[in-house]
């Protein structure tokens, strides 16, 4: 083997704590820091120089990022009619819907045996829920196509492809 000299490679006598005496190791690639504290050392240097250009913008009167603005705006003025709505009839016919369907729906159960399936209830493809015994297609008389879906989904991720033909000399 190569002695240390030859290379010009030194390895470490032991273990180097880390210089903001954290209580971990450092190495010489972090500038004798542990990670962490190399990390927060790093993010402070970014948050000097963001300040420092930042400054240097505002003395400058000048500044790098430029606003989007939209090309052509038009904004045709006009009488503007006022529009009246009855919020109190709106409140009522919503909080009336919300009311009945939830009194529609009550607890879950599974469409096939009604057996109450709460949180582990399984939806279908075909839109209803079931329980563990009842989940699969063939398990509850499903009426929802997996073929056509399949069919459906291979035909919208492989586009056809065609080559121009090539003329004839």
């Amino acid at each position: 083997m190569e002695s240390s000299k030859e290379t010009g490679c030194q390895a470490p006598e032991g273990p180097i704590l880390c210089v903001n005496n954290c209580g971990f190791f450092g190495s010489a690639t972090t500038m004798n820091m542990c990670s962490k504290c190399h990390k927060d050392v790093i993010l402070k240097q970014e948050h000097a120089k963001l300040a420092a250009s930042s400054i240097e913008n505002i003395v400058n009167g000048g500044s790098t990022v430029d606003p989007v603005v939209p090309d052509a705006v038009t904004v045709q003025a006009g009488p503007v009619a006022p529009k009246v709505i009855s919020t109190q009839a709106a409140r009522g016919s919503a909080s009336g819907s919300a009311l009945e369907s939830k009194a529609k729906e009550g607890p879950n159960r599974c469409s096939t045996c009604r057996k109450r399936v709460g949180l582990t209830g399984f939806n279908c493809r075909c839109g209803n829920l079931y329980c563990a015994a009842h989940r699969y297609s063939d398990k509850h008389e499903c009426q929802f196509d997996y073929q056509t879906a399949g069919r459906d989904a291979i035909a919208k991720a492989n586009p056809v492809v065609k080559a121009n033909k090539l003329d004839k000399i």
